[in-house]
């Protein structure tokens, strides 16, 4: 299967049952399917990264906001469009997981969908910003730590 940063796809069932993380969205809610998974491809390996997605708008947008008015910035919720709805995109959420998890890309009459380009940018702006601060904080002189 051809996977592609800025479509929608389904996961497996056999991935939540892997994982058995709690923490995760549901694979299946009120018996159906969700296809809430953004995907962002690494191309320097094979792990993909999936961000759950959310129709709770008012929800997250209040979080959202209390964030900005704590620390005036909110990268971890982005609310964009998909199938011309607004949609919370829950960085905060972000898991990487492997092509033989991924059952198939969102599509409406067989053609797939892929995020509105916009939102797709910001996504990737805050979750490049999010894995760089990562990066740092995990880079520290090791020789600071020995004593002499």
């Amino acid at each position: 299967m051809f996977l592609e940063t800025g479509y929608v796809y389904h996961i497996k069932e056999e991935y939540f049952e892997f994982v058995r993380d709690e923490k995760l969205m549901k694979n299946h809610e009120n018996g159906n399917t969700r296809p809430t998974y953004f995907c962002i491809k690494n191309i320097d390996s094979k792990i993909l990264w999936f961000i759950p997605m959310s129709s709770k708008i008012e929800k997250y947008r209040k979080l959202q906001y209390q964030k900005i008015q704590k620390t005036g910035v909110c990268d971890t919720i982005v609310i964009g469009k998909y199938r011309r709805k607004d949609t919370v995109f829950l960085i905060q959420n972000i898991f990487p997981i492997t092509e033989k998890y991924i059952d198939h890309i969102d599509t409406i009459r067989n053609q797939a969908i892929s995020v509105v380009e916009g939102t797709q940018k910001e996504i990737a702006n805050k979750v490049n910003k999010i894995f760089k601060l990562k990066s740092k904080r995990n880079k520290f002189d090791i020789s600071r730590c020995r004593q002499n």
